[in-house]
């Protein structure tokens, strides 16, 4: 799949994790996504959780609609950026609907981002 061992939402490593990563389907089959390669990815509880069957919301923003970020035609860094106190601002219409969604900057979040980033561990990264 790529991952790498992260999770392709929030970019948490597997190593930093009490629970195990979960294979989402990024378009949900309930809006006609299949099993092929293209349409999973590496997901934390909470990321998959979240989103859900959700593929697309309100850019908070803008107040329009917007898709979801796409682990696997987009790249992260060109959606995301990691702040200095480990949270995570979204820098496209994509981005941040999805950090809106999947909440990837509630407090507990940021705060295990957090750990992890002073150890030097965070943000995961991937083979893509």
């Amino acid at each position: 799949m790529g991952a790498g061992g992260c999770c392709e939402y929030c970019r948490i490593g597997l190593g930093e994790q009490s629970f195990e990563f979960h294979i989402d389907h990024i378009i949900a089959k309930s809006h006609g996504g299949d099993d092929g390669d293209e349409n999973l990815c590496l997901a934390c509880l909470e990321c998959n959780s979240f989103k859900g069957v959700n593929v697309a919301a309100i850019d908070p923003e803008t107040g329009k609609p917007s898709k979801l970020f796409h682990p696997r035609i987009q790249i992260w860094d060109d959606h995301f950026f990691v702040n200095p106190d480990a949270s995570v601002s979204g820098l496209t219409s994509e981005g941040r609907t999805t950090a809106m969604v999947l909440r990837i900057n509630s407090e507990a979040r940021i705060q295990q981002r957090y750990k992890e980033f002073l150890l030097g561990n965070y943000p995961c990264q991937s083979n893509r």
